[in-house]
């Protein structure tokens, strides 16, 4: 029978170096992101997203990344749930997207702010007219009475939306994480990992180092 500590495989496949890398971990990332893509792998844009309470008890879970340039890397929630509870409270997260096939990943910690009333409304309006129904319908992370329940209400809003037009909720809109420390890791043999991080100076400048595996 195999056993957890059978379940082992070796990465071999890429390297990650100092002189290959960008100096700009945002530009790095962009790198990865666009082989990530071009690999076609499933869900590419998913990464994990970790919150604290201020008490300490952390949560995660699965978010998609819906945009990321200079200023931080974002993401849209209904800003009532459970996570966003957390980052009102506690407005610090880390990320964590993870390509397996590529033997990548990348962390990602910093402060989060809330995007702006006009990009959360682009990109809310951007979404399927379905996406903006449950989005407008659902308490995140709240009890609700039953599945019948819900799907009455979805009807229900269908129905009244039949234009095809779903106004923005007060409640829901996007989140932009400013990167503070992004770290690149890449599997390597016998497990000598490659570990780059960089680190957001005062002056906005970035220190990299490389950390053991």
């Amino acid at each position: 029978m195999t056993t957890l500590a059978d379940l082992r495989r070796e990465y071999a496949s890429r390297a990650l170096n100092e002189e290959a890398a960008d100096r700009d971990p945002i530009k790095q990332f962009g790198v990865w992101f666009a082989e990530a893509m071009n690999s076609e792998l499933l869900d590419v844009n998913a990464m994990t997203l970790a919150t604290a309470t201020p008490g300490g008890e952390p949560a995660a879970r699965i978010v998609l990344l819906k945009g990321v340039d200079e200023g931080g890397f974002v993401f849209y929630t209904n800003y009532q749930s459970a996570k966003g509870r957390e980052l009102d409270a506690n407005p610090r997260a880390s990320l964590l997207l993870f390509w397996a096939e590529l033997e990548r990943q990348v962390r990602i910690t910093g402060a989060v702010s809330k995007t702006t009333r006009a990009e959360s409304e682009a990109y809310f309006q951007s979404r399927p007219f379905e996406s903006r129904l449950s989005a407008a319908l659902s308490p995140q992370s709240r009890p609700v009475a039953s599945r019948a329940d819900l799907e009455t209400q979805y009807a229900e809003l269908l129905s009244r939306h039949a234009d095809g037009h779903v106004p923005l909720p007060a409640f829901w809109g996007g989140y932009r994480v400013r990167p503070e420390r992004v770290e690149f890791w890449q599997g390597r043999k016998s497990r000598l990992h490659d570990r780059l991080l960089y680190v957001r100076q005062p002056d906005g400048t970035w220190l990299r180092s490389r950390l053991a595996p």
